[in-house]
C-alpha cells in the first residue's frame, strides 16, 4: 500500500479530481489545463494515465468502466476508493501544515549573481520583471473571471496565493533593480568579487 508521502503532485491532483466525481485520464487532463493547475503541477497526458494506472495497482482507485467514441481507443473511466479518499486527505493535511524543504532554482541564481557583470545581471533582472508582470496580469485575469462566473473563492485560493508571491517577487526585483542602478549595492567586477568572497571564508 502507498502512502501519503510517496503521492506525486499529479496522483494528489488526480484523486482530488476523482474526489469530485468519476471520470477517465483524458478528461482529468482536459479539467487540469481548463483550470489551469498546469502552473501547479506539471501536466501531460501520458504522465497522467502512467499515475492514475499507478493509483490503481496501489488500491487507492478502481476502473468502473469503458467507452469508445468512434474509431478511438476505449477510455477507461477511475472512481476513487474510501482509502484513495483517505489517503488523499492525509497528504493534504500534511502539506498544508508543514512547510516543505525545497530548492527553486531562483534564490540559487540571486546567490551567484555576483559571477556576472551589473549590466547583465540588470538587463536579465528587467526580462524577469516583464514575465512576472505578464504572470500576474494574467493570474488577475483569472480571478475576475472565476469571480464573474459567481465560483466560491475557496475553489480559487491558490490564485490568490499565487498573486502575494509573483507581486512579492516582483516587488524585491524591483528594488534590487534600483539599488544596483543607483549604486546603492556597488557591484564590482566578477574576478573581484570572487576574490572578495574567498578572503571571507
Amino acid at each position: 500500500m502507498a502512502t501519503e508521502k510517496q503521492l506525486t503532485p499529479l496522483g494528489v491532483a488526480a484523486l482530488g479530481l476523482l474526489a469530485e466525481r468519476p471520470m477517465h485520464p483524458y478528461e482529468m487532463y482536459q479539467l487540469l489545463i481548463h483550470r489551469r493547475e498546469d502552473r501547479l503541477v506539471k501536466v501531460r497526458p501520458g504522465t497522467l494515465y502512467h499515475t492514475v494506472g499507478r493509483l490503481a495497482e496501489a488500491g487507492l482507485v478502481k476502473a468502473v468502466g469503458t467507452e469508445r467514441e468512434g474509431n478511438r481507443p476505449e477510455r477507461t473511466t477511475y472512481s476513487i476508493l474510501p482509502v484513495g479518499r483517505e489517503m488523499l486527505e492525509s497528504r493534504l493535511k500534511e502539506l498544508l501544515a508543514r512547510p516543505a524543504t525545497e530548492y527553486p532554482s531562483f534564490p540559487q541564481a540571486v546567490a551567484e549573481a555576483h559571477n556576472l557583470p551589473a549590466g547583465v545581471v540588470l538587463d536579465l533582472l528587467e526580462q524577469r520583471m516583464d514575465a512576472l508582470e505578464a504572470s500576474l496580469a494574467e493570474l488577475e485575469a483569472d480571478a475576475h473571471t472565476a469571480q464573474s462566473k459567481g465560483v466560491e473563492q475557496r475553489f480559487w485560493m491558490e490564485i490568490r496565493y499565487q498573486e502575494a508571491l509573483t507581486g512579492a517577487e516582483l516587488a524585491w526585483i524591483r528594488q534590487l533593480h534600483a539599488d544596483i542602478t543607483s549604486g546603492a549595492m556597488p557591484w564590482h567586477p566578477p574576478e573581484h568579487s570572487n576574490i572578495t568572497a574567498q578572503s571571507k571564508l
